[in-house]
Parts: structure tokens; C-alpha cells; sequence
């Protein structure tokens, strides 16, 4: 295994998106649009991160600071590469970038039916919130 680690670029959505479709829950959301992974990383371009085997996109984060909060989301590794670290680094390295920051908390979005994420985020050591429920309205 010859993982990198690095951000994501303009020129990654494409590839990125095509990680998603395969690798990612999609459920309950509106589609992911090349021009939204675009938006983001030209708003923060340190927000998505890769792994990388080669030139192959085999696990993504996007680690969202907005300045006061620390948000995790689209956690997704290749199903042929679970349970070899990947996702483990990359929560790593998301914690790093907060605390660089000055995070103090971070929160992960996972979709209640979602099994196998809960147990991949209780072994990075996050617990559910009993006491917050999501509150949503498409724009």
C-alpha cells in the first residue's frame, strides 16, 4: 500500500464525485454537483481531503471550519480498502487542521441508518448526541 495524503483541487471534482458514486452513502441528499466540489475547495482549499493509491482516489473528507466550528463530512473510503486505516488517517488529519486552528470540538455528520459508519466513528472515538437533532431546509 503507497497511500498520499493530500488536499483536493479544482481539478479533482470529477474524479471525487465518481469516489462518491461508489464509495460514499448518498441517501437523503440533494446530487453532488461538480460545481459545488469546485465552490469548495476554491472557498477552502485545504477542506477536502484525499487519499490517494497512485493516481486513484481510495478515501475523501471534508473537513469544514467555518471559524468557530469544527464539521466532518463525506467520511468515504473504497470499499476494497476498509479496515486498513485510511479512514483513521484522515479523521487524523482533519483533527490536526482544527486544532491548528484552535478547534476545540469537532462534530461528524452521519446518517442515523448508516451502521457501518457508526461503528467506524466510534472507533475514531465520536459519540452520538443525544440531545441534537439535525434541522434541514433545501435552498
Amino acid at each position: 500500500m503507497s497511500l498520499t495524503f493530500r488536499t483536493a483541487t479544482a481539478r479533482d471534482a470529477a474524479d471525487v464525485l465518481a469516489f462518491w458514486a461508489g464509495s460514499a452513502e448518498d441517501a437523503h441528499r440533494p446530487s453532488d454537483s461538480t460545481a459545488a466540489v469546485e465552490r469548495l475547495v476554491d472557498r477552502d482549499r485545504d477542506a477536502l481531503l484525499l487519499a490517494l493509491d497512485g493516481e486513484r482516489i481510495v478515501g475523501t473528507v471534508v473537513a469544514g471550519w467555518d471559524g468557530w466550528r469544527c464539521h466532518l463530512y463525506r467520511l468515504a473510503v473504497d470499499p476494497a480498502r476498509r479496515r486498513e486505516g485510511i479512514g483513521r488517517e484522515l479523521v487524523a488529519r482533519a483533527e490536526a487542521r482544527f486544532t491548528s486552528y484552535g478547534g476545540t470540538r469537532a462534530d461528524a455528520m452521519v446518517l442515523d441508518d448508516n451502521e457501518p459508519a457508526h461503528a467506524a466513528w466510534a472507533a475514531a472515538g465520536y459519540t452520538r448526541q443525544a440531545e441534537w437533532s439535525r434541522w434541514v431546509k433545501p435552498l
